[in-house]
This record gives structure tokens, C-alpha cells and sequence, in this order.
């Protein structure tokens, strides 16, 4: 399998993501994978020059990246999977895409959402989609930089419960 590495970042592609984590796992392709980015024109631009050089970058609608990784057109590729949003892998993985761990790394606040962390904001559909990835098998933790221990995340989201 082609996915070394999947992480829910609202900031997308940025500093950490970018420099931090595509040099620590040795990175080839990153993979944004949003139904929404798909269709803007400037959000596209503004990840295609925050990728760093010599690194591929896909934007694909959740069906389209499904389909991509089953069909095994990453296989030679180290491939990064960022999303905004835990739907998004929830998405991937009722697709049949396998990935035995999510990085949760970063989701913004707002006015509808409960801090987990000081970097991470839910609202109620996060927590389910969560429970769903989590009763898949997928071991969820919170990591912001390679240098970091990671965390089990499950622990942090019930105490927002």
C-alpha cells in the first residue's frame, strides 16, 4: 500500500505538513482529498504553491481518490493523505481504502464547535464520524509534529462528550 501517512489538517497544506511531516516520512505525493477544494480555483492554487518542490500534489474529490488508490495508481508512491474534516476518510473508507491510522492534527474553532485540544474543535458530526473510523479499526491519534509523542485521541474526544 501506497499511504504512508493520513492526517486531518484544516489548514491543509502549511509549515507542518508541508516541510515538517513530507521530510520526516520522505513524502512523494501529498493527497488532498475535499469535494469542496475541488471546485476553487484559488484554494488549488494557493496548495499547488505551498507544496514543497520536487513533492506531487493531488486534489480529488473523495470518490476520485478512492478510486485512484484502489486502482493502484499510487503504488510507487509515498503517498500523504490530508483532509479537513474526519467525513472525508470516513468517505475513503467505506470506499474500501485501508489505513490502519489518522493523525488528528488540526480543525479550526468556530462558533459551533467544542475544543478537544488546544488545536482541535469538533462538533457533534466530527464525533460520530470518529466513533464510525474508530469502530473500523483505525487507531486515531493526535500528533502535530513528527517530534511529538503521539496521543490517543479517542481518550481526548470523550472528555467533550
Amino acid at each position: 500500500m501506497a499511504i504512508i501517512a493520513t492526517r486531518i489538517d484544516g489548514r491543509l497544506i502549511h509549515g507542518q505538513v508541508a516541510n515538517l511531516w513530507t521530510t520526516k516520512l520522505n513524502i512523494s505525493r501529498i493527497m488532498v482529498v475535499d469535494n469542496d477544494v475541488v471546485n476553487s480555483d484559488l484554494e488549488k492554487t494557493a496548495l499547488k504553491l505551498a507544496t514543497p518542490p520536487g513533492v506531487k500534489l493531488s486534489i480529488l474529490t473523495v470518490e476520485k481518490a478512492a478510486a485512484n488508490i484502489l486502482d493502484g495508481k499510487y503504488d510507487s508512491q509515498r503517498l500523504l493523505i490530508v483532509a479537513r474534516k474526519p467525513d472525508r476518510f470516513l468517505g475513503l473508507l467505506e470506499a474500501g481504502v485501508q489505513f490502519p491510522e489518522l493523525n488528528v492534527g488540526n480543525m479550526s474553532q468556530s462558533d459551533e464547535t467544542r475544543a478537544v485540544t488546544r488545536s482541535i474543535n469538533v462538533v457533534n458530526q466530527d464525533i460520530a464520524d470518529f466513533d464510525t473510523i474508530h469502530s473500523k479499526g483505525v487507531k486515531l491519534i493526535s500528533q502535530m509534529v513528527p517530534g511529538d509523542s503521539p496521543q490517543d485521541f479517542m481518550p481526548l474526544l470523550d472528555k467533550v462528550r
